[in-house]
């Protein structure tokens, strides 16, 4: 596709390509029913659903859980609509927005960084949507001989295959690029939507009916949660926070890379309402249906089942399961194209956009994640999985809100971010101060709660937290310096 303003711009070779290009007026098509189908996209996954269950055990009764689920979702829609508006005023992808912080050559760093944790979430999400069909499919006999008996890169035989083909279809969908993307999720999201609600609906008629004040005992969620790394029982207030700073660090990824999506949006009323229906109302939905699904489970049959293909893998009927595996199959390709793809794939074509594009940069974050796939790290506790990948982006999140509210005051010079010699060329074309501050932030949220016992063990579940605070205060002192460089005089003047 030509970009004829672009074309028309001096921009530099290797800092601009089509797909990193702002998005032009005929480009911008994402009404805010596309924009809330991001976000159907993104929670109605199996991991999704895994985490809002692992945390309802957590809350110990359905008020708690609300409260929780309803402040943290409140959280992740303030959060999301700061870099909403940024991404729909700007038109730019998040890599190139990370250049008016970190210098047109330094944004590589938190690029790289972001496409990293999306190769993680890639395979995450992907073994996720694999295992709802090996649950299907073992339900035959000779299937599930097949699984016990073959067994290969740590993984039985029939997980290996299933892995492999859900990983081949993903990159079907985002061949023809971000419209097929968005016409994608206007359809996946929903559905999902309706496969959760039989689900929970079929539970509470097969238990007898339903009841917020009946739920799972206390000596059962004190088993199922032990090992969970949450400071305090179920209920607690300690374990009501953890529940809610989960709940908002899940959505690490998406603070960064959501004026991806945002770039395409109409207009900035867009972007505000389908955050609105999308983020709080559609979360607090999703989680009460979660919940009310794990209890009605309980009751029928008699454990704990926080996995939805776990569930839909007792139905008596073949034809119900399948539609059950299959549709929550879709939804998790949905938010691993939406979470994932999309931004491993901006940003790796970031580091050399002349020779690789869109569809290139997708290619090389899935086969990183296929190599991932025999090592699993995505496997064990949600809340610690969540928590370590999320900390590692709250600095960058931190320093990159910081300079364009507080520091550019909203005023960014699109055509400098693909210059190479423009206002955002700092030191050489890296900011040492954002680096700096970076630096700082990654070691309080990430290196020293995980590699040393230097800091309290409940500090990890907060990482992200304070990597944002840490990352972006550290940037906005060092920003209050006296400038001293030649580049830096240029940008404030």
């Amino acid at each position: 596709m030509e970009h004829p303003e672009w074309n028309a711009k001096a921009y530099s070779p290797g800092l601009t390509n089509e797909d990193l290009a702002p998005t032009t007026p005929a480009q911008r098509k994402w009404g805010a029913f596309s924009i809330f189908n991001v976000w159907t996209s993104d929670v109605h996954s199996l991991w999704g659903y895994y985490l809002a269950a692992s945390l309802f055990l957590l809350c110990g009764s359905f008020l708690n859980f609300v409260l929780a689920i309803g402040i943290g979702s409140l959280v992740i829609y303030l959060l999301m609509t700061l870099v909403g508006l940024a991404g729909a005023r700007t038109g730019v992808p998040y890599p190139v927005l990370a250049r008016a912080s970190f210098g047109v050559w330094g944004a590589n760093f938190p690029a790289i960084v972001r496409a990293i944790v999306a190769c993680f979430w890639y395979g995450a999400q992907t073994a996720a949507a694999s295992g709802a069909i090996v649950a299907l499919l073992t339900r035959s006999p000779d299937m599930m001989a097949f699984h016990k008996d073959v067994h290969f890169l740590g993984h039985s035989g029939l997980e290996v295959i299933c892995y492999v083909v859900v990983w081949a279809l993903q990159l079907l969908i985002i061949q023809r690029g971000m419209e097929t993307v968005r016409r994608f999720q206007d359809w996946a999201g929903p559905g999902v939507w309706l496969a959760m609600l039989v689900l929970a609906i079929g539970l509470v008629v097969k238990a007898g009916g339903f009841s917020f004040t009946s739920g799972i005992p206390q000596d059962v969620l004190l088993e199922k949660t032990k090992d969970a790394g949450v400071p305090g029982t179920p209920g607690s207030l300690t374990s009501l926070l953890a529940v809610a700073a989960v709940w908002i660090t899940y959505f690490a990824a998406l603070y960064l890379n959501f004026c991806d999506f945002t770039r395409y949006a109409k207009d900035e009323r867009a972007v505000k309402q389908g955050n609105l229906w999308g983020l709080p109302v559609n979360l607090l939905l999703f989680s009460l249906v979660a919940g009310v699904t794990t209890i009605a489970a309980f009751k029928v049959y008699g454990e704990v089942l926080i996995h939805p293909d776990q569930i839909s893998a007792r139905f008596d009927s073949w034809l119900l399961a399948a539609i059950a595996a299959l549709t929550f199959c879709v939804a998790t390709l949905g938010i691993n194209v939406v979470a994932n793809f999309v931004s491993a794939a901006f940003d790796i074509s970031n580091t050399f956009p002349r020779a690789i594009s869109f569809n290139r940069g997708g290619y090389i974050a899935a086969l990183i994640a296929l190599v991932l796939y025999p090592f699993a790290p995505w496997e064990g506790s949600a809340a610690g999985f969540v928590g370590a990948i999320g900390s590692t982006m709250g600095p960058l999140f931190g320093i990159i809100m910081v300079d364009y509210y507080l520091v550019a005051r909203g005023r960014i010079h699109v055509d400098d971010l693909y210059r190479e010699h423009g206002r955002y060329r700092y030191q050489g074309g890296w900011h040492v101060k954002a680096l700096v501050a970076a630096g700082v932030g990654i070691l309080f949220s990430t290196v020293l709660p995980n590699f040393s016992n230097l800091l309290p063990a409940w500090w990890g579940l907060y990482g992200w937290f304070f990597g944002v605070a840490i990352g972006g205060g550290a940037y906005w002192a060092l920003r209050m310096l006296p400038e001293v460089a030649a580049d830096e005089i240029t940008r404030s003047a």
